[in-house]
């Protein structure tokens, strides 16, 4: 059994939706704290605490029992009261909370003792509609006006904030309990009589208010409702691609993850119930996101497809119109993030949407291929081809900034963000000698993402019958082929680089990016050689994964966040590009270091990030401080990581599915079950037979399954 490593403080997250609970292992939320009861984007509660007499509870044990519900169990110390002392350990009190859009918290006590028990339950809130921002920055200014009213005939409590049109409320209502409650000095009291072996129950419903709107929580308690919550999660994973194997290790990665991607679900209103946007990662990312939500739903086409339809729509619906400067906002610019706090609407802060990202308009092109591609639905096409053609007209206008027919970046905006790819930390992009690169930046994979998007459009548009404008976007990205490789490559180095700067200078920092352009299908074969051996040279390859950051670099640091630490979704697209030119012995090698570092983790659960030190033995990946866990394209990547060793290319349109297996020693056999391949399914059996891996088509048409090369299907 591999040593467990914690990602994070210790604490209880649940959440459903846009509503999220981050509480201390006890259940209570201590202020000051980053911890609350959060609602688009606000804090609503802030402090949350429970009291015998006030007297604090002991906690036994805690903890989320799924993504949306969580259980406390607690005791009593001694409480002095009129009666005498009640000793410790004489009361168990179990806390038990459900989000469905509000919060249902279901309070039992019981009375274990062999005497009467009569005592006060009280319990304290504190609202500080802190906007999510101001909490992380830990710099909360107080704008509008708080009240609280208490009915006591309706027993209802109600915290609202208001400033101008900006208005959130939260309304708190004791249920099936007796006697009723009081409240006073700023306290919620339940007078509590209890004979020996008797038990007290009361339910407390959160419904949470977005101005007009209300979000209510289950009428019914906590268990009740689990069970419906369950059947959800039991149908969607009875949707998506399952599989057996015999490694316990990867099977139990691929399990956390189809949770984490349940988890990360948000609903699509007014849409089809079944169509979900993939959320970034909890606490702090559970919004919608360009890049984020892009690279998410190509992970998941295998396993489901419907996020990509999800991200499309809404991220198309989002697109720019206009320049807007202050908001990094260019005329076909698919967004980077949007909230919906307080600085957002009071436009204190550009992410209404902000669109500072260079690399979700190509990605989206991506998508919008790669999800016709798995599905086979030309509607998608014809849906979303105005958005993809306002998402070219910006390539070629906003992308390349200077028209030398490269893709640069550079904030206009005075609160923009100075980096706007994948590493998008202040401190990613730095020079050999660790000074930061300043100027527009073109990174090289914005390249290779460009060049994969129009050698992709260009196929969509010759299915729509448009063959002059196939053919300008292959000549296109012909042309960007020649020049990238000219002007990135040194032949000295043996390797790309990073990006140019300013002047249009070399970059010649060794980092994780070029992989990515391995990937895109930019790099030439007689050159991926060079690529792939530079990538797992010792100073980048940690033996837990690929750092972000050659260990030779001044500026290398483990502990940092994209500095030479460690990312999982950053491992797998660098699998995907190995795969792609002959690589599959590296990209399972990948695929076993993601593997086996997951295993180090709680739950197996592969957090945003993690940082290492050289593998050795009795070595373990190391928490980074601040990772989100569950996180979206970490748990991606497993998928991604198992595509790039079944070598699995989706050709709905034309009926086909590709598959160039090789599998390593340590994953001797996987089956897929349940496979989409547009409105076709498949059961296939993939196994080692020597060095060499045969499938069987156990369910759907063996003739639909085509042992090809995976890079014949893209180079």
């Amino acid at each position: 059994m591999p040593f467990k490593v914690q990602v994070g403080p210790h604490q209880v997250s649940i959440h459903h939706g846009q509503t999220v609970l981050v509480a201390e292992p006890d259940g209570q939320i201590n202020w000051p704290s980053e911890k609350g009861l959060y609602f688009l984007d606000t804090r609503v509660i802030s402090s949350w605490t429970i009291y015998a007499n006030g007297e604090p509870w002991e906690l036994l044990n805690g903890g989320a029992i799924t993504h949306y519900a969580s259980r406390t169990y607690l005791t009593n110390r001694a409480i002095p009261t009129a009666d005498g002392t009640i000793p410790p350990r004489t009361l168990g009190l179990v806390v038990s909370r459900l989000i469905s859009e509000g919060l249902h918290e279901d309070l039992d006590i019981t009375n274990n003792g062999m005497r009467r028990v009569d005592f006060q339950l009280e319990m304290a809130w504190r609202c500080d509609f802190a906007d999510i921002f101001e909490v992380k920055s830990n710099n909360i200014v107080r704008r509008g006006h708080i009240a609280t009213t208490w009915s006591q005939t309706r027993q209802r409590l109600r915290t609202s904030y208001r400033n101008g049109d900006f208005v959130r409320s939260v309304m708190v209502a004791p249920l099936h309990h007796q006697p009723k409650a009081t409240y006073s000095n700023g306290r919620l009291n339940f007078q509590i009589v209890l004979d020996p072996g008797e038990a007290w129950h009361c339910c407390l419903l959160f419904t949470l208010e977005d101005g007009e709107r209300h979000y209510r929580p289950p009428q019914e308690c906590a268990d009740q409702h689990h069970k419906k919550h369950g059947e959800t999660l039991s149908d969607w994973l009875r949707t998506v691609l399952k599989i057996r194997c015999s490694n316990e290790e990867f099977y139990r990665l691929y399990r956390q993850a189809l949770e984490d991607m349940a988890a990360l679900r948000l609903p699509i209103f007014g849409g089809d119930h079944k169509v979900f946007l993939p959320a970034a990662g909890l606490p702090w990312f559970v919004a919608p996101f360009g890049r984020d939500s892009l690279i998410v739903s190509l992970q998941n086409l295998l396993i489901y497809p419907d996020f990509a339809r999800g991200s499309l729509d809404i991220l198309g619906s989002l697109q720019a119109k206009a320049e807007d400067d202050y908001r990094d906002a260019e005329p076909g610019k698919i967004p980077h993030e949007i909230r919906y706090g307080e600085l957002a609407s009071l436009k204190l802060i550009p992410h209404t949407p902000y669109y500072g990202t260079a690399d979700a308009t190509p990605l989206y092109l991506i998508a919008l291929h790669a999800a016709w591609r798995a599905t086979g639905d030309t509607t998608l096409l014809e849906h979303h081809l105005e958005t993809a053609e306002a998402c070219l007209s910006w390539i070629d206008h906003y992308g390349d900034r200077d028209g030398d027919g490269f893709q640069e970046y550079q904030t206009k905006s005075p609160v923009g963000y100075e980096n706007m790819g994948w590493k998008d930390s202040g401190d990613s992009v730095v020079y050999p000698d660790g000074s930061l690169v300043k100027g527009p930046k073109a990174l090289c994979e914005l390249q290779g993402y460009v060049y994969d998007a129009w050698r992709r459009m260009a196929e969509i548009f010759d299915e729509l019958g448009k063959h002059s404008r196939a053919e300008e976007l292959r000549r296109k990205a012909e042309a960007l082929f020649r020049q990238f490789n000219d002007a990135f490559w040194d032949e000295e180095l043996g390797f790309y680089a990073f990006a140019l700067d300013g002047e249009k200078k070399k970059v010649l920092t060794v980092a994780s990016n070029p992989g990515h352009c391995l990937w895109s299908g930019i790099v030439p074969p007689e050159r991926a050689t060079k690529v792939v051996q530079r990538l797992m040279a010792p100073d980048m390859w940690s033996g837990w994964g690929i750092r972000t950051l050659s260990a030779l670099h001044p500026s290398f640091n483990p502990y940092n966040y994209q500095t030479g630490s460690v990312w999982p979704h950053d491992n797998a697209i660098i699998a995907l590009g190995f795969k792609r030119y002959g690589f599959g012995a590296e990209a399972a090698r990948i695929a076993r270091d993601i593997s086996e570092a997951g295993s180090h983790f709680l739950s197996n659960q592969l957090p945003e990030l993690y940082t290492t030190i050289e593998r050795s033995e009795g070595s373990f990946p190391v928490q980074y401080l601040g990772a989100n866990v569950p996180q979206a394209w970490a748990a991606g990547s497993v998928f991604t990581l198992m595509q790039a060793m079944l070598g699995i290319v989706p050709d709905a349109p034309r009926g086909k599915l590709y598959v160039d297996p090789q599998l390593p020693q340590w994953l001797p056999d996987l089956t897929l079950l349940d496979l989409h391949l547009g409105r076709h399914k498949f059961d296939i059996r993939f196994w080692r037979d020597g060095d060499e891996t045969r499938f069987e088509v156990q369910k759907g048409n063996p003739k639909t399954v085509v042992r090809s090369s995976f890079g014949a299907q893209f180079l």
